[in-house]
């Protein structure tokens, strides 16, 4: 197949695309000579908040770009998306593009499709715009002779950049990266129902979390589909129902187009071999774009529990959301412990401050791998008589006392301090989808309920057959059983001092063994007996509002606890 390379890399379009392209000057390229060629079809509106993420990202795919064709269609726009397209078309590295083909309206206010309403939600104008347009760039991409066409949705965040390359290499008619978000939702239905609408299959969770990996079939992929148009069958493929004999369906673009394949037997497939991506969350209908927004503000949270922090084109930095004022959240300190040889983690808990809008500070934590006999001595510690790992029947390591250290110090901190409330985070966290709103109204209970804790997990472990029930009164505060990690919690001067007081360096344990002791709820009494005096009041938040990043077991766990030596026999 011949390839095509326009004089004009950016081409403005009205509606009028096929005659246009016509009569466009072009010269040939001699015939495979590389990658096969690829038609991307990108739908803009109203994502002026997304697009600096979303353009960054696509433009750093790892396919040659002199293979790609751009097709950027944005009409009735409230926000100035226009505006950063035209100024990211100006790059000079966009002239490595095979073509960029703009088809982009300003209108004025309110920006409404026909018979559309004020609200985000979807009407049937909506549906049919979004039909035609996704039709239209189909046929563009057939009448170009692209080898592939691919239809990408602006609120994608394409976080692997060999993702492209992938999905090519698996040699599949209609192919889609799994894109996971802050919930269930993803970009595939594992069944449809008897109507054609959302079903849930059995194996749709173990595909959406990749502990079943490969290339699944699938009843529907949407928001990220590419299409070998060089096979015969991709012709009966439409996002329109007008091209479907018969179509039996409702008058959405992703139920047409699921059911032109379904119906002509062509498969599709959802990938998820590597973590390629994650998608926006669909608004409600009474959802705006500052609704928009704000998930945006999770999303790149999440994205960074698997990736590095997006680092943004250095020509769209003007156009980045406008990040919060940074407070304390009420508290009088917030202490975030990390070790300083692991500075990736800082540098992302930095990154998710600034989207947060949280001040904090941060904490060296003491090193149990680097851990002195001379430190050892000088803070008298010993581990406590009797003490055993209850999983694995050790002794403690090294690195739960420097862990234990870390959390000390801030005790300690605390105690000397003008602080009443505060908060200690680990640097392994992962913040709960709208963290802020629900944690304001988690501390609002605590400040309201002062004489009822000394200390409140924010994250924790729940163990199995724990009782726990809710404190009178309250749908956020629940009175906890024997938990584990100590990963994130709100303590207050009394509850440091509750466990400074029993010298706990003397008959050290892990932290989130002796937290439980303290508060009366381990299930070893030979351990607990050892501290008569246990009264600390320890709450926590239902639901929970920090996980840790990654789990025992998964790619990229890494434990600076277990992975250091035992203690030697004389502790």
């Amino acid at each position: 197949m011949l390839g095509w390379r326009s004089t004009c890399p950016c081409i403005n379009m009205n509606f009028i695309l096929l005659s246009f392209l016509f009569l466009m000057p072009v010269w040939c390229e001699d015939a495979d000579t590389g990658e096969p060629t690829v038609f991307i079809s990108i739908l803009v509106r109203n994502k002026a908040h997304v697009l600096p993420y979303f353009l960054t990202l696509l433009h750093n795919l790892q396919y040659p770009k002199d293979r790609i064709t751009l097709y950027f269609r944005s009409h009735h726009n409230s926000d100035n998306s226009l505006e950063i397209l035209n100024h990211w078309f100006n790059k000079s590295s966009c002239q490595e593009y095979h073509k960029i083909i703009k088809d982009l309206e300003n209108c004025s206010d309110p920006c409404l499709l026909p018979g559309e309403h004020s609200s985000v939600g979807w009407t049937p104008a909506k549906f049919h715009h979004i039909m035609n347009m996704r039709q239209n760039s189909l046929d563009l991409a057939r009448y170009d002779r692209s080898d592939y066409f691919w239809n990408l949705d602006s609120d994608v965040l394409l976080l692997e950049p060999s993702v492209l390359l992938d999905l090519i290499s698996n040699n599949l008619s209609v192919v889609a990266p799994l894109l996971t978000s802050l919930g269930a939702y993803s970009n595939f239905w594992g069944a449809m129902k008897d109507d054609y609408y959302y079903a849930r299959s059995d194996d749709y969770n173990s595909i959406r979390k990749r502990t079943a990996v490969g290339c699944h079939e699938v009843a529907m992929v949407h928001s990220s589909q590419l299409i070998d148009l060089r096979l015969q069958e991709s012709d009966f493929i439409s996002f329109h129902p007008s091209q479907i004999k018969d179509y039996p369906g409702p008058d959405d673009d992703m139920i047409v187009f699921a059911l032109s394949c379904t119906l002509n037997n062509i498969p599709m497939y959802v990938c998820n071999q590597q973590d390629y991506g994650i998608i926006m969350l669909p608004l409600e209908e009474d959802q705006n774009l500052a609704h928009d927004l704000e998930t945006l503000r999770y999303t790149l949270l999440e994205t960074t529990t698997r990736h590095p922090p997006i680092k943004i084109d250095e020509s769209l930095m003007s156009y980045m959301p406008q990040v919060p004022d940074k407070t304390k959240l009420g508290l009088d300190e917030i202490y975030v412990i990390n070790l300083e040889r692991r500075p990736e983690r800082r540098e992302r808990l930095k990154y998710n401050f600034d989207l947060l809008g949280i001040d904090a500070k941060f904490i060296s934590a003491v090193d149990g791998s680097t851990m002195s006999h001379e430190y050892i001595e000088h803070n008298k510690i010993r581990m406590l008589p009797g003490y055993s790992d209850p999983y694995h029947d050790r002794p403690l390591k090294w690195g739960e006392i420097g862990c234990f250290m870390s959390h000390y110090k801030i005790w300690e901190e605390v105690l000397t301090s003008s602080h009443d409330m505060v908060l200690i985070l680990e640097d392994d966290i992962r913040f709960e989808p709208f963290f802020i709103e629900k944690f304001q109204t988690f501390l609002g209970e605590l400040k309201s309920r002062r004489d009822e804790w000394d200390l409140a997990f924010v994250g924790r472990k729940i163990l199995p057959d724990t009782e726990e029930w809710f404190l009178e009164g309250s749908k956020t505060l629940m009175k906890v059983d024997y938990t584990y990690w100590a990963l994130g919690y709100i303590i207050s001067k009394e509850g440091a001092r509750k466990l400074i007081e029993p010298k706990p360096l003397e008959k050290m344990v892990p932290v989130d063994e002796y937290i439980p002791i303290m508060y009366d709820r381990h299930p070893n009494t030979t351990w607990a007996n050892q501290f008569p005096n246990r009264n600390l009041k320890a709450v926590g938040a239902s639901p929970r509002l920090l996980y840790p990043t990654h789990y025992t077991g998964q790619h990229g766990y890494i434990s600076d606890t277990e992975h250091t030596n035992i203690i030697p026999e004389w502790l």
